[in-house]
């Protein structure tokens, strides 16, 4: 058996489809089922077997999954050690949700990475809330960046989340107020809408927003500019909006909710299982620089800081 393998048939069983578990990787999923296949075939057991819209492990697979978790973690560990013991840069994967990713993540590790002196490669993917834990408890990242995600997320406490920013999510619309209520609009949202684990999915279960009132965008800036043009209403962090209010373009709707305080925060293993180089992103994010990229992520460096950027992977 392979770790490929191995990596599949945890994430198949962690994650409940082949689809969330190619997402995860970054692959096909054809290149998941025979993956899974050739280790069913190899092992002698199905392993795993479809229960309504998800999955469900067999005596075999159960038995196989914690030891399998540890065989892909320590196989992590091993392609680290490696990358140090050759000179090459360490590599951190951060996994974020669907704002911070399209609007923060660039420039913030764009920002690390300068200030590392280039000794570290970062990836970042997107996942939605309750896929998170999983990649970070078996390795698939190493850090996440926005919602919460200890407690029922994290059984076995082997989590810690910290606040790392603190803004307000507000209701923005085009120039002219939508009629009615909230039950009324059109609610437009990138992916994290349709996350009910999110802030943004929070805030539209507390407003009881009808699942045929919301229309998903593929991003939070596109979702934004349909607000603008009159289609519907959005929900923002009010800091990343406070120039399309100033020009004119969008204006704040109050509604019985908001605004509401919001907070993004940095989940990483517990301190004797997290990595190096976690723990430098880590402090790292505790700086005035980092702070001052995650308000105003698009003010830019100066040019004597540019750098060629980081390449950003799309894990979903």
């Amino acid at each position: 058996m392979t770790l490929t393998q191995l990596s599949t048939f945890v994430l198949v069983a962690k994650l409940g489809s082949v689809k969330a578990a190619a997402t995860a990787l970054g692959v096909s999923e054809p290149a998941v089922s025979q993956a899974l296949a050739s280790l069913r075939q190899q092992l002698g057991d199905p392993l795993l077997s479809r229960a309504g819209s998800g999955m469900r492990l067999t005596a075999a697979g159960a038995r196989l999954l914690p030891i399998a978790s540890q065989m892909v973690a320590l196989g992590a560990d091993a392609e680290a050690a490696v990358r140090v013991g050759k000179g090459a840069p360490r590599q951190l994967r951060v996994v974020t949700s669907g704002t911070v990713m399209e609007v923060v993540a660039a420039p913030l590790v764009n920002a690390f990475a300068d200030r590392s002196g280039r000794a570290i490669d970062v990836t970042v993917g997107m996942a939605a809330s309750d896929e998170m834990p999983v990649l970070l408890a078996n390795r698939f990242a190493d850090v996440a960046l926005g919602p919460r995600l200890v407690s029922t997320r994290d059984p076995a406490g082997e989590l810690v989340s910290e606040p790392v920013f603190r803004t307000r999510l507000v209701v923005v619309a085009g120039a002219v107020k939508p009629p009615g209520g909230p039950g009324d609009w059109s609610w437009l949202v990138d992916s994290s809408g349709a996350d009910p684990s999110s802030d943004v999915g929070r805030l539209l279960g507390r407003l009881r927003v009808a699942e045929s009132r919301i229309r998903v965008f593929p991003g939070q800036t596109a979702a934004w500019a349909a607000a603008a043009d009159g289609a519907g209403v959005a929900i923002a962090p009010a800091h990343l909006v406070t120039a399309r209010l100033r020009r004119g373009e969008l204006r704040v709707v109050p509604t019985a909710v908001t605004p509401a305080e919001s907070t993004w925060y940095l989940t990483t293993l517990v301190p004797e299982r997290r990595s190096v180089v976690a723990e430098t992103f880590r402090h790292y994010l505790s700086t005035a620089e980092a702070l001052h990229v995650m308000s105003e992520p698009g003010a830019g460096v100066p040019p004597s800081r540019f750098r060629p950027p980081v390449y950003v992977t799309l894990w979903s």
